[in-house]
C-alpha cells in the first residue's frame, strides 16, 4: 500500500507540474517576452563552466559580465559588458574552430584580475587552448593563444582557483577515459604560459563509458562534483553520484567527508549494484530504478550542504521530469519542479535526452530556472520558468522568465556572482537541428538571450568623419595599387578610426591592407591570419580570416579531422586608436589589441590581391556599437 501510494502521488506531482507549466499564461498575456538578445549567434553546451561570468573588484576599478559561447561557424566568442564604461563589446576568441557546442568557453579570474579563457575541440585533441587578457578585466585585450598539452582528448574545462591554494589553478574535464579528470596547473608566468604540476588523474572509474559532470567549488578547500553513471542514451538506470576533492590532502571524499580514495593512487571504482548503494549510501544521489538521470547543475545552500538541479528521464526518453534534489545533513532529499517536456530540439531521432535545461542561482540556491514547454500565443514553446523551492514545505512556486516567445528558450544559466549585476540569466533562443554542424545537420543557429535591456552607447558617423569614399565593382582598386589617403594635418594624431571593407580575389586575401608610419595590417599568406605591427612589435592573430563552414559538407561526429577553412569571400576592418591602444575589430568582432601610439600619418591602403568596397576615416576611436552598424551596412 505503501508503494501504491508513493507512485499514485509521483503521477499527480508529475500531472500537476505540467498543468502548472502550462497554464502559466493566460490568453489575456499575450506580450511577448523573449528576453533581450545579447549575441545574435551563439550557443553552449552545459558541461563546460563558467561559461559566463561576472567580475567586480573592492577598489570599483572593474565591474563587467562575460558570456561565452560558439556559433555554427565555429566561431568561439564571448560578449563583454563593461558596466563602468558602459560599453558593450563582442569579442573573436577563436575563428574555424570545430562548430560543436560543446566547444563553449569557460572564464577564471587570476588573481592580478586578468581574464583566462579555457576552450577545447570536443574529445578530438589531447589539448586545451587558453587566452589570457593583457588588461585586468578586460578580455577585448586578450593575448596570443597557448596551449595545455595532455595525454588524453579533452572535453569540458572547468577551471577553479581555491583560496587555501592562491598559487594554483585547478582544472577539471572529461579526458582519461572520457572520465572526470583533474590536474593543477601553475599560475601564467611572465610570457603567461602554465605547467602541469599534479596531474593529470582520472578520479573516478564507473562501468558506464561516459560519466557526465558537474563541478561547484566551495572556494576554500573543496571542489564538489555530481556525475552520472554514463551517459543516459546508454545506459538505464542511469545513477548520479556526489563526490569532492579535498585540496590539502588531494583525497576524494563523499559528503560526509569519509575519505574514498587518495587521487594519485588511481580512480575509485563506481557502480549501480545494490550492495555498492550499501557500502556508499550518501555517495549515491539517486539510483531510482527503470529511470535516466541527468545533471544540471551542483551548488551549494546556506549551510553550505550541496543541492542539484537534475532530471529524471523515462526508459523511453519521452518524459523528462525536473527535480531539486538536496542533502539535509543526514540523507539526499528530493523536491519534483516540473514536467520538462521531451527533447526540446527540432529532430526527433537524436539525443533525446537533451531537456530544455536547468539553473540554480548560486546567491540564492533555493531558487531555479528550468526551460519548460508552455502553450502560448504560438504554439506550445519552451519557455524559462523560475521556481522557488521551500525544502520545508516541499512546496514550490513557479513565475514565468519569459512568455509567448516564438521560438524556444533553452539552456539558461545564471551568471556566478552577479547578484548585483544588472545581466543574471542567460539562454539560448531559437532552433537547434543538432550539437554540431555537419552535412546531416545545420547544427545549432540559436541566438543568446539574457534578462536586462542594455543601452548601446550613441551612434553618430558623421561626428569625426574626415575622409571617405565608395566604390563601384567596375572601379574598385584591384591588387598591386595603393591609394594614400589625405588625411587634415591636424587631425593626423590623436585617437583615430580606420573602417575598410575589402572583399577577396579568386584566392584568400594575403599583403599589407593598411599601414600609418608607425603601425600596419596584414593578411598572412600562410596561415590567412591577420599580422598586426605597432612599432617594431608584429602579432599574428590566432583568428582565421575564414570559417569551419566546410563541415556542412561532411559526416557527422567528432573525429580529429580539420577540414579546410572556407575563406572570406568579403570582411569588414576596423582600425581603432584609442588612449595609447590600437585594436582590431574583423566583421564586427574585437580580434587584436596592442598598446603603442599610432597615429594617421602616411595612411596608405591596398587592395593587395582583392577589392576594396568602401573606406571611411575618424579622427577618434568609434565605439563598437558604431562598428557594428558600418559593419551591417557593408556586408
Amino acid at each position: 500500500m505503501k508503494k501504491l501510494f508513493l507512485m499514485v502521488m509521483a503521477v499527480w506531482a508529475g500531472l500537476a507540474g505540467t498543468a502548472a507549466a502550462q497554464n502559466l499564461l493566460s490568453p489575456a498575456e499575450a506580450t511577448v517576452y523573449e528576453g533581450d538578445k545579447l549575441a545574435d549567434e551563439g550557443a553552449w553546451c552545459w558541461f563546460a563552466d563558467p561559461r559566463a561570468l561576472h567580475y567586480e573588484n573592492a577598489s570599483g576599478t572593474i565591474n563587467s559580465s562575460y558570456v561565452g559561447y560558439i556559433d555554427v561557424h565555429g566561431a568561439v566568442k564571448a560578449v563583454q559588458y563593461d558596466f563602468l564604461k558602459g560599453r558593450r563589446s563582442e569579442v573573436l576568441i577563436r575563428s574555424y574552430f570545430q562548430p560543436d557546442d560543446h566547444n563553449n568557453p569557460t572564464f577564471l579570474v587570476l588573481p592580478d584580475e586578468r581574464v583566462m579563457i579555457f576552450y577545447s575541440r570536443h574529445t578530438d585533441e589531447p589539448c586545451f587552448y587558453y587566452r589570457i587578457s593583457q588588461v585586468p578585466g578586460d578580455i577585448t585585450t586578450l593575448g596570443e593563444e597557448k596551449k595545455i598539452l595532455t595525454k588524453d582528448n579533452t572535453t569540458y574545462p572547468s577551471p577553479f582557483i581555491l583560496s587555501d591554494d592562491p598559487e594554483h589553478i585547478y582544472l577539471c574535464w572529461r579526458g582519461i577515459r572520457w572520465h572526470p579528470t583533474i590536474a593543477r596547473l601553475s599560475l601564467p608566468d611572465e610570457n603567461d604560459e602554465v605547467q602541469i604540476d599534479w596531474g593529470p588523474y582520472q578520479m573516478v572509474q564507473s562501468t558506464g563509458a561516459r560519466p557526465y559532470a558537474k563541478y561547484y567549488s566551495n572556494g576554500k578547500d573543496r571542489i564538489m562534483f555530481t556525475y552520472t553513471t554514463g551517459h543516459p542514451d546508454n545506459e538505464n538506470p542511469n545513477w548520479l553520484y556526489l563526490n569532492s576533492v579535498n585540496i590539502r590532502t588531494l583525497q576524494l571524499e563523499d559528503v560526509q567527508g569519509k575519505v574514498l580514495s587518495t587521487i594519485a593512487d588511481g580512480p575509485f571504482k563506481v557502480n549501480r549494484t545494490e550492495q555498492y548503494a550499501v557500502d556508499y549510501p550518501v555517495a549515491v544521489v539517486d539510483h531510482t530504478p527503470g529511470v535516466r538521470d541527468w545533471v544540471w547543475q551542483v551548488a551549494t545552500d546556506k549551510q553550505g550542504h550541496p543541492v542539484i538541479a537534475m532530471v529524471k528521464i523515462s526508459g523511453d526518453k519521452k518524459k523528462h521530469d525536473y527535480y531539486y534534489t538536496y542533502w539535509d545533513g543526514q540523507a539526499w532529499k528530493e523536491i519534483f519542479l516540473a514536467h520538462g517536456g521531451g527533447h526540446f530540439h527540432q529532430t526527433p531521432d537524436i539525443e533525446r535526452c537533451y531537456s530544455g535545461g536547468m539553473a540554480i542561482d548560486p546567491a540564492h540556491p533555493e531558487v531555479v530556472y528550468c526551460s519548460v514547454p508552455v502553450s502560448g500565443a504560438f504554439g506550445r514553446v519552451y519557455e524559462i520558468v523560475k521556481y522557488t523551492v521551500d525544502v520545508r514545505s516541499g512546496d514550490v512556486k513557479a513565475e514565468p522568465v519569459t512568455r509567448h516567445s516564438r521560438k524556444n528558450n533553452v539552456r539558461p544559466y545564471i551568471l556566478p556572482d552577479s547578484e548585483n549585476s544588472p545581466l543574471r540569466l542567460a539562454w539560448m533562443h531559437g532552433d537547434y537541428f543538432d550539437w554540431i554542424v555537419s552535412s546531416a545537420r545545420p547544427g545549432y543557429p540559436t541566438s543568446v538571450y539574457g534578462d536586462f535591456r542594455w543601452e548601446e552607447e550613441p551612434v553618430d558617423l558623421k561626428n569625426g568623419w574626415i575622409a571617405g569614399e565608395c566604390f563601384g565593382s567596375g572601379t574598385a582598386w584591384m591588387s598591386g595599387k595603393t591609394q594614400k589617403v589625405d588625411v587634415p594635418r591636424e587631425c593626423r594624431k590623436g585617437d583615430f578610426t580606420l573602417f575598410v571593407a575589402v572583399e577577396a580575389g579568386d584566392e584568400p586575401l594575403h599583403g599589407t591592407v593598411c599601414k600609418g608610419k608607425n603601425w600596419s595590417w596584414e593578411a598572412d599568406s600562410a596561415s590567412f591570419k591577420p599580422c598586426l605591427t605597432v612599432g617594431k612589435q608584429t602579432v599574428r592573430s590566432c583568428n582565421v580570416l575564414g570559417t569551419a563552414d566546410s563541415w556542412l559538407r561532411y559526416g557527422r561526429g567528432t573525429n580529429g579531422k580539420w577540414y579546410p577553412v572556407e575563406p572570406y569571400s568579403r570582411f569588414t576592418l576596423a582600425v581603432v586608436a584609442e588612449g595609447g591602444r590600437l585594436t582590431t575589430y574583423v566583421n564586427g568582432l574585437v580580434d587584436q589589441s596592442m598598446e603603442g601610439d599610432c597615429d594617421l600619418r602616411g595612411l596608405l591602403l591596398d587592395a593587395c590581391n582583392g577589392r576594396i568596397g568602401s573606406y571611411t576615416v575618424y579622427h577618434r576611436a568609434l565605439n563598437p556599437a558604431e562598428i557594428a552598424r558600418l559593419d551591417s551596412q557593408c556586408r
